[in-house]
This record gives structure tokens, C-alpha cells and sequence, in this order.
């Protein structure tokens, strides 16, 4: 697991074996950050297209839970982003 390390990280037992565990560890969290961080982009870009209509991220959201429709963060940022007709059909029928 230690191929492609640099040094004695990958032919010494000892460290290559404390850098694998270590690199181990990274990944783990890594994959709990991965989503903290991809729902941080989404809600970035949904409230640039929110503000494109004249509303902030929290009062569309806001709205749009009032207004019955469950769309995700994931499908929201996806609209705003790639299809911003359809995005502000979304908006309209919020307001």
C-alpha cells in the first residue's frame, strides 16, 4: 500500500507502515468531507440564481418548502447552473 511514497516511507517497515495508516485516516475523513463539502457548493450556487431573481438562498428555500415542492440541493444547484430557464420556472411558481 506504501508504492509511490518517497523515501523511507516506502521501503522502511515501520514508517512505511505509520504513513499507510496515517494516509488511511485522510481517506476516511476525507470521505465524510466530500459531502460537507458538495452541499457547500450547492447551496452556493443556488443562491446565485436566487439572487438573479431578486431573492436571497434562505427566503427561496423558505418558499419553497411552503410551496410544496421537494426538489434537492443536488437538483436545484444542477437547474441554476445548466438550466436556468427551467430554474426560473422554479423561482415563478415560488413567488
Amino acid at each position: 500500500m506504501a508504492k509511490g511514497y518517497y523515501g523511507a516511507r516506502k521501503n522502511v517497515w515501520t514508517v512505511a507502515k505509520n504513513a499507510v495508516e496515517k494516509g488511511l485516516q485522510y481517506a476516511y475523513v476525507g470521505r465524510k468531507l466530500r459531502k460537507r463539502q458538495f452541499r457547500s457548493l450547492w447551496i452556493q450556487r443556488i443562491n446565485a440564481g436566487a439572487r438573479q431573481h431578486g431573492m436571497s438562498y434562505s427566503v427561496f428555500m423558505g418558499k419553497l418548502s411552503k410551496a410544496g415542492i421537494e426538489l434537492n440541493r443536488k437538483v436545484l444547484a444542477d437547474l441554476a447552473m445548466n438550466h436556468p430557464e427551467a430554474f426560473k420556472a422554479v423561482v415563478d411558481k415560488v413567488k
